[in-house]
């Protein structure tokens, strides 16, 4: 199944003094290498949301800091899809620094797959095929064949 790669350098404020980096910094790199393979796909995340009225939403997420990140430092996210079921995909997410592929952090983010209804509430929906395709998972005709 799909791996993606983004290269980022860690901004001021993203990280203490000591290299640890705040946990939101961490699931935005995550979030982010997201959205971009999306862009990069032909189906961004604001077309997703605007257009189709559809979104991934966080369901669960699980991650760990494991070594420092300093203000300046290269690092390599790392996406890879572990599971897609029904409605939801679960990333493995990584993060390592580029001169010595040294582990900063790592985890799992699960989405949700949801409709955003008319009153603004969302509803978990199928993942289409369109997308599934582009993450390089079975159909949804494939799964139930399978």
């Amino acid at each position: 199944m799909l791996v993606y790669t983004r290269e980022i350098t860690v901004e001021w404020g993203e990280s203490d003094p000591f290299g640890l980096v705040y946990f939101p910094r961490m699931l935005a790199w995550f979030n982010d290498a997201e959205h971009e393979f999306f862009a990069q796909s032909g189906y961004p995340v604001k077309e997703m949301i605007e257009k189709d009225r559809t979104a991934f939403v966080m369901g669960r997420i699980q991650f760990e800091f494991v070594g420092p990140a300093a203000y300046g430092d290269r690092i390599l996210t790392r996406l890879k899809l572990a599971d897609i079921s029904n409605s939801t995909l679960t990333w493995e997410c990584t993060a390592n620094h580029l001169s010595d592929s040294s582990l900063v952090t790592q985890g799992t983010a699960t989405r949700v797959y949801a409709e955003i209804q008319d009153n603004g509430e969302l509803k978990a929906i199928a993942i289409p095929n369109r997308i599934r395709e582009m993450l390089g998972a079975p159909t949804l005709d494939e799964a139930s064949s399978g």
